[in-house]
């Protein structure tokens, strides 16, 4: 079952923010501090985060119905004759 809120590692959270910053900076022409960005980047996870989450789980599972539909038909091209009509 999946937590409630995303947590990132700190790397990703350093990068994150970062990026939130140079965003803001090259886009809107706004400095943003890092405590700041870290703030907007708990917003957007915790607002947009379960979202993003929920697409990439329905994704993964349409790749996992076609490969199945894949290898069902690999075995029914397996399949015998057995003489009958």
């Amino acid at each position: 079952m999946a937590a409630d809120v995303i947590t990132l590692d700190r790397a990703s959270r350093e990068d994150l923010v970062a990026q939130l910053q140079h965003y803001m900076a090259r886009e809107l022409q706004h400095e943003l501090g890092s405590f700041d960005a870290g703030f907007l980047l708990d917003f957007m996870t915790g607002t947009l985060g379960a979202h993003c989450y929920n697409q990439g789980v329905r994704d993964a599972q349409a790749v996992l119905v076609a490969r199945m539909d894949d290898l069902d038909d690999a075995l029914y091209q397996l399949e015998r004759p057995t003489g009958g009509r």
